[in-house]
């Protein structure tokens, strides 16, 4: 799985509207040279309500877990040193040249009430989730959990304020979140079996971390928290400019591509080695690397995610890598791949389901839109 050329690039012009300011808000890849991110935060962390949305991607056992917690915080020393570990991850970041923002604290035991249903939230922890940036276009997802319909407040003063400096400012459909999107005969397909998603075509649904960005051509996966029906929404709305390819993974229980298939630079493909048997034929020609084995300890606890969140690392330019600190496996393939690591503590973060790319989101790198396939 090696690359024999390099894969051919196009350029396409990104104009700026006459009557409008050059966007604090740009970004085409998961590689070009990182400028402007948000981190996310985990004050107030919260184990959502109970909800049918769950049992899909929640491993099992955290299951009785979530129902006996359900909308009680999450333990404080956990709190605690994941936040520490933010703090850490925000100096690097800026140690490395990067501006940093972070979203407003929001309460998210409150509860609230739509027309069919009651919850309170989680967090804002993951702003990967939350937010697509596409070129200029800061896009908020219209999430399928219950427990994340407001979680956008919490990035709202900078919305307005990219939005005022000159960006796109998109939102797509508010969902209802009623039990018609939700697939009430939905049964556990098991970890050999054939994918059965618990979100129906009801309306559009999608979380951005369901997609990654290659320049021209984006990458999606059709997921637990996403479908047809939001894929199609977002292919409507950036329009001919750019070309949505979808992918079925080996993954019964999909949530979110960024720890399944990672594009790192122009040519370079870090993939999950049960879940990609099979490398797409979009990617003929870049060369391969299967994700070494995760090394977390079964005693660490992972609320939502398994431990191959080992391959939920952040770019900062062609190079140079963010990595767990104490997955030395990954920090010597990142080396022996071409790249520059950068290690970074983040396991108590990843108790809280995600790593670098998903506590992030990239708001402005510098570069243009081109063609890398």
């Amino acid at each position: 799985m090696t690359a024999q050329n390099d894969p051919p690039v196009r350029t396409y012009p990104s104009a700026v509207a006459a009557d409008r300011p050059e966007s604090p808000v740009c970004s085409y890849t998961e590689w070009d040279p990182l400028e402007e991110v948000i981190v996310g935060i985990v004050d107030d962390a919260s184990f959502p309500t109970w909800h049918m949305a769950l049992p899909p991607v929640l491993p099992g056992d955290q299951h009785e877990t979530f129902r006996r917690n359900a909308g009680k915080p999450f333990p404080p020393e956990q709190v605690a040193a994941a936040r520490a570990e933010l703090e850490e991850f925000v100096r690097i970041l800026e140690g490395e040249g990067v501006t940093v923002r972070r979203p407003e604290p929001i309460p998210q035991r409150t509860p609230y009430t739509t027309l069919d249903w009651t919850s309170t939230g989680m967090y804002a922890a993951m702003p990967r989730d939350a937010i697509l940036v596409v070129g200029d276009d800061i896009i908020e997802c219209p999430m399928a959990w219950r427990s994340r319909y407001y979680e956008n407040l919490a990035y709202r003063p900078l919305l307005k304020e990219y939005f005022r400096g000159g960006a796109k400012w998109t939102a797509g459909p508010k969902p209802e979140l009623t039990d018609a999107q939700f697939d009430q005969e939905w049964s556990d397909p098991g970890e050999d079996g054939p994918q059965r998603l618990v979100v129906t075509e009801f309306e559009p649904t999608f979380d951005a971390a369901d997609f990654t960005r290659c320049g021209r051509d984006i990458i999606a996966q059709k997921s637990n928290v996403t479908n047809d029906f939001g894929i199609e929404w977002l292919r409507r709305h950036l329009g001919d400019e750019y070309r949505i390819h979808v992918f079925e993974f080996k993954d019964s229980h999909p949530m979110h591509i960024d720890a399944t298939l990672v594009p790192m630079a122009p040519g370079k493909l870090l993939i999950h080695p049960e879940r990609v048997p099979e490398v797409p034929e979009l990617f003929k020609g870049w060369d391969v690397m299967a994700a070494p084995q995760p090394v977390i300890p079964d005693a660490h606890p992972l609320y939502m995610t398994s431990k191959w969140i080992n391959m939920n690392i952040l770019m900062l330019d062609e190079q140079r890598v963010i990595v767990e600190r104490q997955d030395e496996p990954m920090i010597s393939a990142m080396k022996k791949f071409g790249f520059t690591p950068i290690p970074c503590n983040f396991r108590n973060f990843n108790s809280f389901g995600g790593s670098f790319h998903c506590a992030t989101v990239d708001v402005r790198r510098r570069g243009i839109l081109q063609s890398y396939f």
